[in-house]
């Protein structure tokens, strides 16, 4: 797996909205903070657009996206927001000269599908809070302080409390996933994601308790879950109960999922749709050491 390298002061940045649209302000503010980091950065043409719930129409999406995977300057490639849309154009890049001019690709949510693509290609991308979320003073977000650190190279490890539903272990091997929902939707397409010998990481939003059942079943059903080497659980954020409720809490429903495997299980971990969104390099091996009172992972760079 090839792993893009990290930058230094200087390096470009192209920031684009592949799926929904964003508020302008949004934009500039994140090119300020990137360009406050040492970066410059490159605006998608389309950037600022609309149509309907996306940010412009899909051929011109694709078009910034195809434009910032050719660039031969460019070092990292940020998205702006998650949403939808991501689907409707992946189909329509081609990765020639991404692949002769590498880019870290930075996106969580509907930008699962991207970093599955990536992980088909044999490069690392990176989970990670994107500008929708960004706050003018870095301080102010621990995740905007985690991502500028990971693009620094200074960021390697997190230590984080154990959870009641953890299952000790350790492991060592490839960290793939991102959005449970995005990722159970790639079933039975070319951007199927392989979780052989992984260790896999879920994180969703707003989705019926029931649902989320049945979306860990299809994962168990297909085979997804059962040669894992680790399962981590992020956030499980706005889910939904019906009028007669289902019965089990979001972690309740992924612990049962897994009960009758024996790999290593994180639950509660800072990543997905909530406050504490902090980067995970899929594609790259990352070891874990999950404990009674502390789970520490920890990666090179």
């Amino acid at each position: 797996m090839f792993q893009p390298s990290t930058l230094k002061k200087g390096d470009k940045i192209g920031l684009i909205a592949p799926a929904g649209k964003i508020d302008k302000q949004k934009i500039i503010t994140a090119q300020k903070v990137l360009e406050s980091l040492g970066y410059e950065v490159i605006l998608g043409k389309h950037v600022f657009d609309e149509h309907h719930i996306f940010a412009g129409t899909d051929k011109d999406r694709a078009a910034d996206f195809q434009f910032m995977l050719d660039h031969k300057e460019i070092k990292a490639i940020i998205c702006a927001r998650g949403g939808y849309g991501c689907i409707r154009i992946i189909d329509k890049l081609t990765f020639d000269g991404f692949e002769k001019h590498p880019k870290l690709i930075i996106g969580f949510s509907d930008i699962t599908i991207v970093h599955a693509r990536l992980n088909h290609l044999h490069f690392g991308s990176l989970h990670a809070t994107m500008p929708i979320n960004f706050t003018e003073n870095i301080a102010d977000s621990p995740s905007l302080q985690k991502l500028a650190d990971y693009l620094e190279g200074k960021l390697t490890n997190y230590l984080i409390p154990s959870h009641q539903f953890n299952r000790t272990g350790s492991c060592e091997a490839e960290l793939v996933g991102g959005n449970l929902s995005i990722i159970c939707s790639l079933n039975a397409t070319d951007y199927e994601l392989n979780t052989h010998n992984k260790i896999l990481f879920i994180e969703d939003l707003n989705e019926d308790l029931y649902h989320l059942d049945r979306l860990m079943l299809s994962l168990k059903l297909s085979g997804k879950l059962d040669h894992l080497e680790a399962l981590i659980v992020g956030g499980m954020s706005d889910m939904k109960d019906g009028e007669t409720p289902f019965g089990k809490t979001a972690y309740e429903i992924i612990q049962e999922a897994v009960q009758d495997y024996k790999y290593p299980l994180i639950f509660n971990f800072p990543a997905g749709h909530i406050d504490k969104n902090w980067p995970l390099p899929l594609g790259k091996k990352i070891r874990l050491d999950v404990k009674e009172k502390e789970v520490e992972l920890s990666w090179k760079n």
